[in-house]
């Protein structure tokens, strides 16, 4: 099956397109939380974050960065919730980064789902260092 997000980035389908390099293709979300919510690409088929080659995440997220300037700008927002699924959540496996305006009492909490805490800091010791000795690997 084609990947959407490449059809949209060839042109090839339909997609509100604001931005469109050699790195990168931002077009509207079809379903957006609000107005202006983009969805930032790498142009060529890149399915994870962590698939991305290290020399292209400097200039991929300079268009993040870029977008969110604009989106708060073009939408007159506060400022802006930025933010991207690796694998999980990821309605189309080709990476993507989200750009959603925002201001204050907008009706989003933070994250989109509950948040807690560490049962102890011996809990939160032990997962900063399976994460420290996987960074290791």
């Amino acid at each position: 099956m084609e990947c959407l997000f490449c059809a949209i980035a060839a042109g090839e389908a339909d997609g509100h397109r604001v931005l469109a390099d050699g790195t990168a293709v931002a077009f509207l979300d079809a379903r957006p939380l609000f107005p202006g919510h983009v969805l930032v690409v790498p142009r060529r088929h890149i399915e994870t974050l962590t698939d991305l080659p290290p020399e292209e995440i400097g200039p991929f997220f300079g268009r993040v960065q870029r977008i969110a300037g604009a989106v708060e700008r073009g939408m007159g927002a506060a400022g802006s919730f930025v933010a991207a699924n690796n694998r999980v959540s990821q309605s189309v496996p080709h990476f993507h980064v989200h750009v959603v305006p925002r201001n204050r009492k907008d009706g989003l909490r933070g994250f989109f789902w509950p948040r807690g805490r560490y049962a102890s800091q011996d809990e939160a010791a032990e997962v900063a260092a399976r994460i420290r000795a996987a960074l290791e690997d």
